[in-house]
């Protein structure tokens, strides 16, 4: 990209900077006086980007401020406003951990990714576990962590459901939230993404999701507005993708019309890297920043000034609110970053958050080990178990300064390891990296693009070792209990295939051998399920003792299974999505890309499709009727519900109450421990709307939810849910209005979707709240329909 010089030396920055006693201000208006067109077109796109090999853009790579960082924003440097620095999340900050020609390090605490978080169902420790990467992020220079991503669970095999947080736009929107106001109150800022219906990787930067405006409504845009409104994050991220036929970063109706006019955002929006194809457009929706930059922005900026198709309004317009972004930075306002963030600390809440949200999905006596840790040895079955995942790939990922493995996490917990089995496994291990490496290697020889990529996608998990029957027998005999770990990795890029979704025979054969070994011995058998989104869990769930679903734990990942599997932490954890018994269950898998060949090029926005489905364009035809609300209301068998986890500890709901207020109702309810262990409970309210099937809604919704503190055995606490009354309302395609029917509601507190302990009533009167018309689909979907 073409960059002029700006300005003369001369220009004294203090004209337009000054100091308040809340700290330094900017002149804007002042400024963009002073600004020529093309210093202003400038302005709102980024610096662009290093390139490897004189071709192949690297994200990550803004060396002269935080190496590793995504991107800048365009610095005036003459007139006192610098380049504030971007940089990739959502499980931690990601930057280079080394740099040249330094012997210090910036390695960056890898927190459990966005499924585990959301899983633990807590606010308050998610806002805490924000505060930890808000103040790395404050220390090591950058301004706007590219997080939280929101974006809703689909599908299955979308392959960024790790770094989302439910199929449930309740869950999504609040922890969200509570990530945003943790890292933000460091100083720093946040950019929530992806804005919005970023649900597949597959073609994501030209796919068109054709959504009703009611699914869009209730869904898609309800978290982003729980979130937005209830944190205020400095930034937000528009998505690659289109939108009924319009890129997002070019929607008027998305980002002025809903994100501004209705919701009253007052931040700033950047694009997605490489997002948007027509600059000027961008400009006119309300995009304020492209990211990274590519000079046909630029040009058609200015020539749609020129021409009088945009107007240089639009353009002061984002100038402004970019301002406004700089003016709240670390950057501008002279913080001395120390590069030394207390990364002990920090691991302390990522082991903490971690253990929290692993999710006990069956439990026959097997945990917590009761037995004396020294006089007990483990046998760890499975390739995962030696190589346990972190996190998933892409921009989601972090430069961490080690994983705990899982054998060192059980020693440190003070138990022993089947030293043979363990060496066997390690040399396998050892092969399956060098073999990928080297077919790696081949690979970038014959396509230089696979250099680029390889940084971001998943390296593939190879075929199970296979266990000699003689072998297995004699460890059954030596060892006291046997843990098997599958281990599933997706990131950016790629979505999940349905081989991904179901087990190997390699794998069905470890579990079901394992177990009938282990057995025959009286002895038990564990499942660890280290994996970033949902795999098959029926056809086998019914052979081990216990399954204890331990997500992608971040860095301290095997002390958290530790704490988890020993009882020094009793699982709390519920899911967040619904397990389904096969992958054709979900209804949206008939309009979804299942094992095609992505197209890895980052610069390939606008470029023309062939009209594939579910490729260049997604029917969604499943409409409101993603997750619980598809299953439940259509009465299909799960393998396990929304909402469903196991504890140590056993609660009893007793004297639930409800107060109708009128614009709010709350539900209150006592919680007993009656089980022999500590535990928190996790309540969850759903509500049913009167007549829900002739007006085709759910049969209930999730509306409120809390999680109770660590209860003692018999001790009882009282937990109050509100939800506001408008919040009860569905949305109305003919009247573009928010509406609430009158009726009796039903008020169901419950520990999963399908566990409903208590049911409660009340009068709701009518009320509709109109809103524009708009992201209406082009032509009529065929949509599902209770």
């Amino acid at each position: 990209m073409k960059m002029k010089q700006l300005f003369s030396t001369a220009l004294i920055a203090s004209l337009f900077v000054a100091c308040s006693p809340q700290g330094k201000t900017i002149d804007k208006q002042e400024i963009i006086h002073k600004l020529s067109l093309e210093d202003k077109t400038h302005f709102v796109i980024g610096t662009g980007m290093e390139h490897v090999d004189g071709n192949n853009a690297v994200i990550g790579a803004t060396k002269s401020i935080v190496p590793g960082a995504a991107g800048t924003t365009y610095p005036l440097d003459s007139l006192g406003i610098p380049a504030i620095v971007l940089a990739d999340g959502p499980a931690g900050l990601r930057i280079n951990a080394h740099r040249k020609g330094d012997s210090a390090t910036y390695y960056c605490t890898h927190f459990p990714i966005g499924t585990l978080l959301a899983s633990t169902w807590n606010q308050e420790l998610v806002e805490e576990v924000g505060k930890a990467m808000g103040n790395e992020v404050k220390e090591y220079g950058v301004d706007v962590l590219l997080a939280p991503a929101v974006n809703i669970h689909r599908n299955p095999l979308n392959g960024r459901n790790f770094e989302y947080y439910s199929e449930d736009p309740l869950v999504a929107g609040k922890t969200a939230a509570a990530y945003i106001r943790g890292v933000q109150s460091n100083g720093v800022g946040t950019s929530i993404k992806h804005f919005a219906f970023n649900n597949q990787e597959t073609n994501r930067m030209n796919t068109d999701a054709r959504i009703s405006q009611r699914a869009i409504r209730e869904l898609y845009l309800k978290p982003f507005e729980i979130a937005i409104k209830d944190a205020e994050p400095w930034t937000v991220m528009s998505a690659y993708n289109k939108i009924n036929g319009i890129y997002t970063s070019e929607s008027k109706e998305l980002l002025t019309t809903i994100l501004r006019e209705e919701w009253g955002y007052k931040g700033a929006v950047m694009t997605d890297w490489f997002g948007g194809k027509d600059g000027a457009k961008q400009v006119w929706a309300g995009n304020d920043m492209l990211q990274p930059g590519k000079e046909e922005q630029f040009s058609a900026i200015v020539d749609g000034i020129k021409s009088g198709k945009l107007k240089e309004a639009d353009l002061d317009r984002n100038v402004s609110r970019i301002l406004n972004l700089i003016e709240k930075t670390p950057r501008f306002q002279g913080y001395r970053y120390s590069n030394k963030p207390d990364l002990k600390a920090h691991a302390a809440v990522t082991r903490q958050s971690a253990a929290e949200g692993m999710v006990l999905l069956k439990n026959n006596n097997a945990l917590p080990l009761c037995t004396k840790p020294a006089k007990t040895q483990i046998a760890l079955y499975g390739y995962s178990s030696y190589d346990f995942i972190a996190g998933g790939t892409g921009s989601g990922n972090v430069n961490h300064a080690y994983v705990v493995s899982l054998p060192d996490g059980l020693k440190n917990a003070g138990y022993k390891i089947d030293k043979s089995l363990q060496n066997a496994y390690i040399k396998y291990v050892a092969k399956c990296q060098a073999d990928e490496e080297m077919r790696l290697e081949a690979a970038k020889k014959k396509d230089p693009k696979v250099a680029m990529l390889a940084a971001f996608l998943p390296t593939p998990r190879p075929t199970e070792m296979e266990i000699d029957t003689q072998q297995l027998a004699v460890q059954a005999q030596e060892s006291d209990v046997a843990l098997i770990t599958l281990g599933r990795i997706s990131g950016e890029f790629l979505d999940r295939k349905q081989e991904d979704f179901y087990l190997t025979q390699a794998e069905s054969k470890l579990i079901s051998s394992v177990c009938q070994a282990y057995h025959k011995e009286g002895k038990k058998v564990i499942v660890l399920l280290n994996v970033g989104g949902v795999i098959e869990t029926a056809s086998w769930k019914h052979l081990p003792d216990a399954i204890l679903c331990t997500w992608q734990a971040g860095q301290e990942g095997g002390n958290s299974v530790a704490d988890v599997i020993t009882g020094a932490v009793s699982p709390s954890g519920k899911l967040t999505m619904t397990w389904p018994i096969a992958f054709s269950d979900a209804y949206s898998s008939r309009n979804f890309p299942i094992d095609i060949i992505p197209d890895f090029d980052l610069k390939g926005q606008g470029k023309k499709g062939t009209g594939r489905k579910n490729v260049d364009y997604t029917n969604y035809e499943e409409d409101i009727y993603v997750g619980y609300r598809y299953f439940d209301s259509f009465g299909k068998q799960v393998s396990f519900p929304f909402g469903f986890g196991l504890s140590y500890a056993q609660f009893r709901y007793s004297d639930a109450k409800i107060d109708n207020k009128g614009d709010e109702i709350s539900v209150s309810v006592d919680v007993k421990n009656i089980g022999k262990a500590a535990g928190k409970e996790v309540v969850e309210l759903y509500v049913a709307a009167p007549n829900s099937l002739e007006r085709n809604k759910p049969t209930h919704e999730l509306k409120a939810y809390v999680k109770t503190r660590t209860l003692k055995p018999n001790e009882k606490q009282t937990v109050t849910l509100t939800v506001k009354a408008a919040d009860l309302a569905s949305f109305n395609e003919t009247k573009s209005a928010w509406v609430v029917d009158e009726g009796a509601y039903r008020f169901l507190l419950g520990t999963s979707s399908r566990d409903i302990r208590a049911t409660l009533s009340a009068d709701i009167k009518a009320r509709e709240t109109k809103v524009n018309n708009v992201l209406a689909p082009k032509e009529k979907l065929e949509l599902l329909r209770r």
